[in-house]
């Protein structure tokens, strides 16, 4: 089920969403575990003790300093392009869930307003939350 605002596409809801995630998707979540682990960490500590003291067996400064900055590049450059998918369907989630609680809160409000006939305050209310739900898409670049 779907929440339709006037002059807008309906709000994504949580019944919308497919459980269903791609072999990307899947990866990605994964490697957003790993990455986050407290071994992994323990890890890149490991991999700078061992880098610093190598200087004397490769001499020069400049070849020493490419090798741990061509490593940290790469790694950084993919965990970026991985932790930024799993965060923005983290995101999505979120917002998924806000739509819900907006809209339940708007029919909570519409069923009220009905009950109370003075109740313009409470309609504006209403249609303010109505507004909000899918706002994120709207404002979005």
């Amino acid at each position: 089920m779907s929440t339709t605002i006037k002059g807008s596409r309906s709000a994504h809801m949580p019944s919308d969403v497919s459980g269903r995630l791609s072999l990307f998707d899947r990866f990605a979540s994964a490697a957003s575990r790993f990455f986050s682990r407290a071994w992994f960490f323990a890890f890149c500590l490991l991999l700078v003790v061992v880098w610093a003291p190598s200087y004397f067996l490769i001499g020069t400064v400049d070849t020493w300093q490419l090798i741990i900055n061509t490593i940290t590049t790469i790694v950084t450059f993919l965990m970026v392009a991985l932790l930024q998918n799993s965060q923005t369907r983290a995101d999505a989630a979120v917002q998924d869930k806000l739509n819900a609680v907006a809209a339940a809160l708007a029919a909570l409000m519409d069923h009220s307003a009905e009950a109370e006939a003075e109740s313009d305050e409470l309609r504006d209310a209403t249609s303010e939350l109505r507004k909000a739900v899918g706002l994120e898409e709207r404002e979005s670049s």
